[in-house]
């Protein structure tokens, strides 16, 4: 059985709205993990884990209990390469799918932008959610579902 884990602290609120659509729809279950408490909708298949505060605490967890088939729901390329490790798929909330083929390049260039930071380049931020990349993300996810419930062995 697939569950879907959402990097929650980080996921925009109209993304968060398409998983929670897409649960009710689909009856998977949907586990929001992050540090502050949130309020969800009223559905046996949306939950919430609510971890203490602190570095990468939530990614540790959602590495923890994700498993193979699984789709992890993050911008967060380290948690994103290391869900895949174990199997599991992984979306950002742009509606890129992590794969093995492209996670190497994208944390090269996490990296990369780290050290420019660091540095004291101010690289800024990723440019606000569009409505193209929305429609990207419910598009992805929908084949990632529609994939999982034809072929529940992952």
């Amino acid at each position: 059985m697939v569950n879907i884990w959402v990097d929650a602290d980080a996921c925009p609120v109209v993304i968060k709205e398409i998983l929670f659509r897409a649960a009710s729809r689909t009856k998977i279950e949907t586990t929001l993990v992050a540090n502050q408490s949130m309020s969800l909708p009223n559905s046996p298949f949306i939950k919430r884990l609510i971890v203490s505060s602190g570095f990468d605490v939530a990614d540790n967890e959602i590495v923890k209990r994700a498993e193979a088939g699984d789709i992890v729901i993050t911008s967060d390329i380290p948690l994103a390469a290391e869900v895949l490790a174990k199997g599991a798929k992984a979306l950002s909330p742009r509606g890129e799918l992590y794969t093995a083929n492209n996670i190497k390049a994208r944390l090269n260039i996490r990296d990369f932008m780290d050290t420019m930071r660091a540095s004291g380049v101010n690289t800024g931020g990723p440019p606000p959610l569009s409505q193209a990349d929305r429609k990207a993300f419910a598009d992805k996810l929908d084949q990632l579902l529609a994939k999982a419930r034809s072929n529940p062995n992952p």
